[in-house]
């Protein structure tokens, strides 16, 4: 007999009256960083800010090649630039923005795969979850609790 595997994922709204101090810092930082994005191919510009658990705030943005998959998304180039400079130190909370090339208006953006998939990966080492707030055009917060909200299938542990 076959049974079904069923999951229910959720993303808090969060209206811009309501983002907390942290937020508003985060969401600040990100969409500073995403003016400076190499996205000549594109012209779709993403910033990320990510917090870690002593305090301290990365910010970076996406960064385009000709060579297509040479680039690097915003959400893993912060995670590996802190990672690689703190890898002790827990990652709490990320925070993505993007915009189109020439526009004033926000684009609501989620994570891509391989980003949600390195994203599980500090999640596994922490054991932790790394909250996940996505900027979207009406000026609100889409908040995820951790991965298992955008990636609920997700590659997870080979040791077995």
């Amino acid at each position: 007999m076959n049974r079904k595997i069923e999951l229910t994922v959720s993303l808090e709204v969060v209206q811009q009256k309501n983002w907390s101090e942290q937020d508003k810092i985060l969401i600040a930082k990100a969409t500073n960083i995403l003016e400076s994005a190499h996205a000549p191919y594109s012209g779709f510009l993403v910033g990320a800010a990510l917090l870690l658990e002593n305090g301290a705030i990365f910010a970076a943005n996406n960064q385009e090649n000709v060579s297509f998959p040479v680039g690097i998304c915003a959400e893993r180039a912060v995670l590996s630039y802190a990672m690689a400079n703190h890898p002790d130190i827990r990652p709490v909370k990320i925070v993505i923005v993007a915009k189109r090339k020439g526009e004033s208006e926000f684009a609501t953006v989620t994570p891509c795969g391989l980003c949600r998939q390195t994203i599980n990966e500090y999640e596994v080492k922490f054991n932790s979850p790394i909250e996940i707030s996505m900027l979207n055009p009406n000026g609100e917060i889409l908040k995820a609790s951790g991965i298992e909200q955008l990636l609920p299938f997700r590659f997870n542990n080979l040791k077995g």
